[in-house]
């Protein structure tokens, strides 16, 4: 990329709407914009202050595109630090392309993916991790993950990792300098008080590493596989919890033949229903897919709910069901199995204490009726740690970052096995340049050009 050149992009939606945003940025786009706008009250947009907003016309000579609203940003105090031009047209395609054209041939080139933000922690705007939540917080689906967006892009995160880097950034240049007076054998850097620095900063990257487990499954949400016999009413309670009718339900068995996904936030978490195929010994081809896929389901969930007819149960039955549940708890001892006896509009109070007695910790609703889907609710989000959240918390959820935490957390780690070996000074600093090196590429105060590009590709084009 040449980051001198000005950029522009389409920085709304593309498609027809009420208005649209077209992003300019670069040294030389307030002179660019001057030249296609005319102020309704004939003002130069070179002479205007910073954020500010003028009406007016883009035009091309006397040819006249869109009546528009032009915003000037001027750099450094700018998101990309540079001066940037933000025209609100309207939402017309064909007024889009006919603005992108014109300051395109215009002494502009197409803006790359996620080139604006690029620029902003190119000229200091905001650190790397704070860059990336951006992408996050424009991705984000439910309250949770646009929390935790919004508290890393403001620099919670980033903060904490600037301040352990510091820390050891302080005692690195202690040991660095009793290599410079080997001879004398001295040391400048307190043993004690480093020990117990590392200690914190160890404590504090397994907390932040810890929190991963969380931050993953907030960002990505949680798949729970709905899983049962045929006609048991797997595809009405996905109709219930999503308020919509997404599934087709039929009294026919073996109506559904393939898994059919949807995401409701509960809580502000993010959980991914997977309605699947009744599970029963079929000749029928395509429904033997079916049940093979529900199987696949099972092991891509982190939750299982088995769903259970309650007005096909006998004693025997209850029995059978029974073994079939522990086989998948068996075989899955760390995914929370929840059994939920379906119909009870249909059960009379001896018929349900009889099931209650035999199966405790079930939960009893009718998805038909939508009755007992609090308690289910509150059953799922029992199984997500949200007191972090609640706690305002720092929560990692970039994988990038879970493995430069990782990476820096085995060289503390060998730091301190260095220092009780104690080991030389010369042998202490390589691992402490590795810690430093981890930590720095988080809030990329180390970096190279491959990771920036695989970092901002990932950005839509325009931001």
């Amino acid at each position: 990329m040449h980051f001198k050149e000005n950029i522009i992009a389409l920085a709304t939606a593309s498609g027809a709407g009420a208005i649209a945003i077209i992003r300019l940025s670069g040294e030389d786009v307030i002179s660019l914009a001057d030249k296609h706008f005319k102020s309704v009250r004939g003002k130069s947009l070179l002479q205007q202050k910073s954020h500010t907003i003028h009406l007016g016309h883009i035009i091309d000579g006397k040819k006249t595109y869109d009546e528009a609203l032009v915003s000037v940003f001027k750099g450094p105090n700018s998101y990309t630090g540079e001066n940037i031009i933000e025209i609100s047209c309207h939402g017309s395609p064909f007024i889009q392309q006919q603005i992108l054209q014109l300051f395109l041939s215009n002494g502009c080139r197409m803006a790359q993916a996620g080139e604006f933000t690029l620029r902003a922690f190119l000229n200091g705007k905001m650190d790397l991790s704070q860059a990336e939540a951006v992408a996050d917080l424009i991705a984000s689906e439910n309250e949770a993950s646009h929390q935790i967006a919004m508290n890393q892009m403001r620099g919670g995160f980033s903060s904490e990792i600037k301040k352990l880097r510091e820390q050891l950034l302080n005692f690195a240049s202690l040991i660095e300098l009793e290599l410079d007076f080997s001879e004398e054998d001295v040391e400048f850097a307190d043993r004690t008080a480093f020990e117990k620095l590392l200690m914190h900063i160890e404590q504090v990257l397994k907390n932040l590493i810890d929190s991963f487990a969380i931050g993953n499954v907030i960002k990505n949400g949680i798949p729970v596989a709905i899983i049962g016999e045929p006609n048991v009413g797997k595809s009405t309670l996905l109709n219930a919890l999503l308020n919509d009718d997404r599934a087709i339900v039929s009294e026919i068995a073996g109506t559904t033949r393939d898994t059919i996904e949807d995401e409701i936030a509960i809580g502000g978490i993010g959980f991914r229903f997977i309605d699947t195929a009744g599970i029963r010994d079929t000749a029928d081809v395509v429904e033997s897919i079916g049940i093979k896929k529900t199987f696949e389901k099972i092991e891509q969930a982190q939750v299982v709910v088995y769903l259970i007819d309650s007005t096909e149960l006998s004693a025997n039955r209850l029995s059978s069901l029974q073994i079939e549940i522990s086989k998948i708890k068996n075989k899955h001892p760390q995914k929370p199995c929840i059994v939920i006896v379906n119909k009870i509009d249909q059960l009379d109070s001896e018929r349900k204490t009889f099931i209650q007695n035999q199966l405790p910790e079930a939960l009893f609703l009718s998805a038909k009726n939508k009755t007992g889907l609090e308690e289910l609710k509150q059953k799922l989000l029992g199984f997500v740690n949200t007191g972090a959240l609640r706690n305002n918390e720092t929560i990692v959820t970039n994988s990038r970052h879970y493995d430069s935490l990782l990476k820096a957390l085995s060289e503390i780690e060998k730091v301190r096995l260095g220092m009780s070996e104690e080991l030389p000074s010369d042998l202490l600093a390589i691992d402490i340049r590795e810690a430093l090196h981890y930590l720095g590429e988080i809030t990329g105060q180390v970096t190279n050009d491959e990771l920036l590009g695989n970092i901002f590709a990932n950005f839509c084009i325009g931001k």
